[in-house]
């Protein structure tokens, strides 16, 4: 195996991805600046992005590490299954563009704080601004930060720390030019993120073929479904060991529902950037990026699935060890390390274009919540746009800081990768899912019930977690409802426990409702009307073609 360091083509290669990012931002950035620069264009770049650059920065943002190290290591585990966090991606980003775009957009959001307060009250508002501060900074950018840091270093031989100094800063350079110039730039960082990406798998396919004696990519894609059939299968059965990760029908008609909507619905981050445009640009960004993630398996799986098949024959026996035992998570940085020269350094480019554009358009998101639903609502109520922009500035530096303080010492690495990251995540995805799903579509949702599903949500997940070591649930396993862990304890999928909270949300929040109509409280409706769903032709052409790739895929790989 070749050593972790690049060599002058790598740096060659790299150097014009940077360079090529950073004029580009500048030009951006000075362009402009003769335009508007109040800060809803600085926040949300109101009007100013295409359906093409808002569905590749859609796309850069949502790729990081976690997808490249992590998604990849749950390829090497378990195999194409995790893909569904992908495609099932592709379909909810349709659902968003047709049910919840309209509805921000037509109630002039641009801040998820800013619809609780709008549809509740300021209370619920003030309590989940804070709480999504706290998740971004603590959680989101800190482990962007280290698992970008760590994969960097792993390909590059650089030293950690000088890693994730030099990716904040990166990071920091482009977020300060504002929402426009990350989405414009993420343009170019999702051209070398997949670019580099499809290198890497090129080589995997590759690596398989010749490993058996054969060449080509489609004869080393045929080895692999041969040699690990069990790696092609999207639906799991409960006596796959995998199965407590993924559940069965669950990942298509329960919990992964909740997580994609969640996210791509209900997330600052991800709709932030179809918040400053009009209705139909926003739709075209989102069916672009759904088309997008159709690809992202072949970048972030097929990789894993491959070193998996060599390591079962014997290959990387070493370099897939961390403290003595297998760690699928290091499954792509050894293939990475096999690159040849120039090809490493555009796969470097990747990496460090996934992170970094993550990195911006979290950084992004903090400083809108920030900066609009609290320094503007308590700190400033009187602050003029260019001092809103300047305090957006400010915790954009602040914010990279402390996430470079603080991630070295959570444990990130120890902890996991991408099925870690999508577990804990859920313990508040089912109640605010639930919050902003009733606030939507039911008229009669109250305060109450807002706060209950937030707080009742993130009650219920824990309990059903320590369920488990509480009481035997083996009677849930019939329905394939639980399955036993490692330690032989019957546990329950967190898919499924998603799905349990939701529902459990859902009708605590209606009977709430119902009680406090009953006394008279008249909830804060949004103006919403039938018309706003209907969509233009050339979009449900799309979304057809899109559900009939997924419906043949799912066939395909059952």
């Amino acid at each position: 195996m070749k050593n972790n360091i690049l060599d002058t083509k790598d740096y060659i290669v790299f150097a014009v991805y940077f360079v090529i990012v950073a004029a580009y931002g500048l030009y951006i950035y000075n362009k402009k600046k003769s335009a508007s620069t109040g800060s809803k264009d600085y926040f949300l770049a109101e009007g100013s992005l295409t359906w093409w650059a808002i569905g590749a920065s859609l796309i850069a943002s949502n790729i990081s590490a976690e997808q490249f190290i992590g998604m990849s290591g749950s390829g090497f585990k378990m195999g194409l299954a995790i893909a569904t966090y992908e495609w099932m991606g592709s379909l909810t980003l349709i659902v968003v563009a047709v049910f919840f775009i309209p509805v921000y957009l037509k109630n002039k959001i641009a801040t998820m704080p800013q619809f609780l307060h709008q549809r509740y009250n300021g209370t619920v508002a003030m309590i989940m601004a804070v709480f999504w501060l706290l998740l971004y900074v603590v959680v989101n950018l800190t482990s962007i930060l280290y698992l970008g840091a760590l994969a960097v270093s792993s390909i590059s031989g650089f030293n950690l720390e000088l890693c994730m100094y030099a990716i904040a800063a990166f990071a920091i350079i482009i977020t300060l030019g504002g929402m426009k110039v990350i989405g414009y730039t993420d343009v170019i960082q999702v051209f070398f993120l997949i670019l580099g990406g499809l290198a890497t798998t090129y080589l995997a396919l590759n690596l398989v073929s010749s490993h058996y004696g054969t060449t080509g990519i489609f004869e080393g894609y045929s080895l692999m479904t041969t040699k690990a059939s069990e790696h092609f299968q999207m639906i799991l059965k409960p006596d796959n060991e995998n199965y407590i990760d993924l559940p069965g029908l669950s990942v298509l008609i329960g919990g992964m529902w909740i997580v994609n909507l969640n996210y791509w619905g209900c997330n600052q981050y991800i709709t932030q950037r179809a918040l400053g445009a009009d209705l139909n640009t926003a739709r075209g960004g989102l069916l672009f990026a759904a088309f997008l993630k159709l690809l992202m398996p072949i970048i972030v799986v097929l990789p894993g699935i491959a070193a998996y098949v060599l390591y079962k024959d014997g290959a990387f026996q070493t370099e897939m060890l961390q403290d003595g035992s297998v760690n699928p998570d290091r499954a792509y940085p050894v293939l990475l390390n096999l690159l040849p020269a120039g090809l490493k350094g555009l796969s470097f480019a990747a990496l460090t274009a996934a992170v970094v554009a993550s990195l911006a358009g979290k950084a992004n998101s903090i400083a809108t919540i920030f900066t609009l639903d609290i320094y503007k609502k308590v700190i400033n109520p009187m602050a003029t746009e260019k001092n809103l922009v300047l305090t957006g500035k400010i915790s954009i530096i602040v914010a990279m800081i402390l996430g470079v303080l603080i991630a070295p010492h959570l444990g990130i690495d120890k902890k996991g990768g991408f099925q870690y990251i999508q577990e804990y995540t859920g313990f508040v995805s089912p109640g605010i899912f639930a919050m902003f799903i009733l606030g939507f579509f039911w008229k009669r949702t109250t305060s109450n019930a807002a706060l209950f599903a937030t707080i009742g949500g993130f009650g219920m997940s824990l309990l059903l977690k320590a369920l488990p070591n509480l009481t035997d649930l083996s009677w849930l396993s019939g329905a394939g409802f639980a399955v036993k862990n490692a330690a032989g304890i019957y546990e329950i999928p967190f898919l499924d426990r998603m799905g349990f909270v939701f529902v459990f949300c859902i009708i605590g929040m209606v009977i709430i409702s119902l009680f406090e109509n009953r006394k008279g409280v008249n909830p804060k409706g949004l103006d919403i009307d039938v018309s706003m769903f209907k969509t233009s032709t050339s979009f449900a052409v799309g979304t057809l073609i899109i559900i009939g790739m997924l419906v043949a895929l799912y066939s395909v790989y059952w």
